[in-house]
């Protein structure tokens, strides 16, 4: 599913229009980024919770030259599905 096929579903299944339906989207997406921008973690009870990892400043090598890079440290977002999403998906 992309992202113009859950907003065809919410629309769909809230009885709105595609428009409003990918407003309100965008307003959970932004939510969710700004506040794993600001350091903290968003929970969702029975979903899941987006975690942004510090990861840390690593040496690497191109593959194509075999040169070493260095690579800067930066923070990764990482999702943990809940125990209800598991058991849903896994059935």
């Amino acid at each position: 599913m992309n992202k113009q096929e859950l907003i065809k579903k919410i629309a769909q299944d809230s009885h709105r229009t595609d428009t409003s339906a990918a407003i309100a989207l965008q307003i959970v997406l932004d939510a969710i980024t700004d506040t794993l921008a600001s350091g903290d973690d968003v929970k969702l009870v029975g979903f899941g919770t987006f975690k942004a990892r510090p990861q840390p400043a690593r040496i690497a090598r191109n593959p194509k030259t075999g040169d070493e890079i260095e690579v800067p440290a930066k923070h990764r977002v990482s999702f943990v599905a809940g125990k209800s999403m598991k058991e849903t998906v896994s059935v």
